[in-house]
């Protein structure tokens, strides 16, 4: 079986194994709104249709962000050129933490715009970040473009810091391209997409982590 034939089998099923994350997390909002609408078609008292417009509603917003948030993180995001707005990301991650009284986001941007894969570097190491959170805590994240020599730099860090940090060690192994294709979970498609993506571009990828904090990094040659 030839390089191509293997390098084509793991696209596909890391392809296959975003498709079902971006699934997974769209089933509650879409299954919320689902039975909002059966409830609609049932309830009669006014005050009671009112509270499903209002879960309906809500429930629309959320499909949509995070629509908006997995089709920069994971697709091609067509209607982008190669330099993105810095306030695209802010934005979306934004919503995604929206009503989540427990995590409050800081923001260190010192560009006004990013390259695409920083972006999607930016993306999905903040969903990483967040998701470690599972009590509540603070999520930390710097991005900046310097010259080093003749050639420009993307650099990205995120710091997850709080109570307990859920992160699988496989997360990690999948960050540094450790983890084999068949081992992949939907999960950790994600950091092996970042992993992929920095190594077509020659930059790195790191991560370190301690009992309350996870800090990831990333290096990316720009242009």
């Amino acid at each position: 079986m030839s390089n191509q034939t293997i390098d084509t089998d793991a696209a596909l099923e890391l392809a296959s194994l975003l498709c079902s994350r971006l699934c997974h997390d769209l089933l509650s909002p879409v299954g919320a709104l689902s039975n909002g609408l059966e409830l609609l078609t049932e309830e009669k008292d006014p005050a009671m249709r009112q509270r499903c417009f209002e879960l309906l509603e809500q429930s629309a917003r959320t499909s949509a962000d995070k629509l908006k948030f997995f089709r920069l993180a994971f697709g091609a995001a067509g209607g982008f050129g190669e330099s993105i707005p810095t306030a695209e990301p802010k934005a979306l991650i934004d919503a995604l933490v929206a009503g989540k009284d427990r995590l409050t986001i800081h923001w260190q941007v010192g560009a006004d715009a990013l390259p695409k894969p920083a972006v999607k570097t930016l993306l999905n190491l903040s969903l990483i970040a967040i998701e470690a959170l599972v009590r509540g805590g603070t999520v930390d994240i710097a991005a900046e473009v310097r010259a080093d020599g003749g050639r420009h730099l993307a650099e990205i860090v995120v710091r997850a810091a709080g109570p307990r940090i859920a992160f699988d060690d496989t997360i990690g192994q999948a960050l540094e391209a450790r983890l084999p294709t068949s081992e992949l979970s939907s999960r950790t498609a994600p950091a092996a997409m970042l992993a992929a993506i920095a190594a077509r571009l020659g930059g790195q990828l790191q991560y370190a982590r301690s009992d309350d904090a996870l800090v990831m990094g990333a290096v990316l040659p720009v242009g």
